[in-house]
């Protein structure tokens, strides 16, 4: 395994104003409007399949999204920094993994930004969800309890808590007779232990649809619980049931 590089500031694209200062990869002075469109067409041209120079274009871009990708797990590594650590292997996996979306959703780029400010996006996506997934890969998930929690605020006072008393019950009861073991499971794990989805997908095996669907079932259960006794949610319910 390489030694891992950091890099220790955001590898940022050339801004597109003319005037500004240019900054992170190599960049010298700003260019142009012009230039930045031509930036933004150059791109998915010299990546598109069958194009002259494809090959380098990708060894650019890939080389662009591990410096990315190193800059973002720099920042959330969280321990001792030793050499051969697994640093370096993630930031390659983030950066090929952002590569294989980026060529496969080129047409999805609209030219709204530079291209490089758009690709970027990726590295920086996989490297923080490959960081999350490593903090929770020795601790166990919990999937115990109370998901009456969620909707308690312990900043109101004796009276507010009386004023909600009886929407607590309401969900004590829907949560304890309306839903499955497993939408009780995900919904503690998510919204109570806020456990990453994409963890959480890993360890279940479901997919992150099929875990979304669990929690929005759950919490639509526990709106018509509500409704069906003409209850409203309190503001601070309403982020967990919305």
């Amino acid at each position: 395994m390489s030694a891992f590089s950091p890099e220790t500031h955001p590898p940022s694209p050339e801004p597109d104003s003319a005037g500004a200062a240019g900054a992170g990869l190599g960049v010298g002075a700003c260019p142009g409007a012009a230039e930045a469109a031509a930036e933004r067409e150059a791109w998915p041209a010299r990546l598109a399949t069958g194009a002259a120079g494809r090959d380098a274009a990708i060894a650019e871009l890939h080389g662009m999204l591990l410096r990315a990708a190193r800059f973002e797990i720099h920042r959330r590594w969280r321990g001792p920094h030793r050499p051969g650590d697994e640093r370096e292997d993630l930031a390659q996996q983030c950066a090929d993994d952002a590569l294989v979306s980026i060529l496969a959703r080129l047409d999805d780029f609209r030219g709204l930004s530079r291209f490089t400010t758009w690709a970027y996006k990726f590295a920086l996506y996989e490297a923080a969800a490959k960081m999350r997934r490593r903090s929770w890969r020795e601790r166990e998930i919990p999937f115990d309890g109370d998901a009456l929690a969620l909707f308690a605020d312990p900043r109101s006072g004796p009276h507010a808590d009386l004023e909600t008393s009886e929407l607590l019950a309401a969900l004590a009861e829907a949560i304890a007779g309306e839903l499955t073991p497993h939408q009780h499971e995900v919904l503690v794990a998510l919204a109570l232990n806020e456990v990453p989805i994409d963890v959480l997908a890993a360890r279940l095996n479901p997919t992150r649809g099929a875990l979304y669907k669990s929690l929005h079932d759950a919490r639509q259960k526990l709106r018509a619980t509500l409704a069906a006794r003409a209850m409203a949610p309190t503001p601070s319910m309403e982020g967990e049931i919305a």
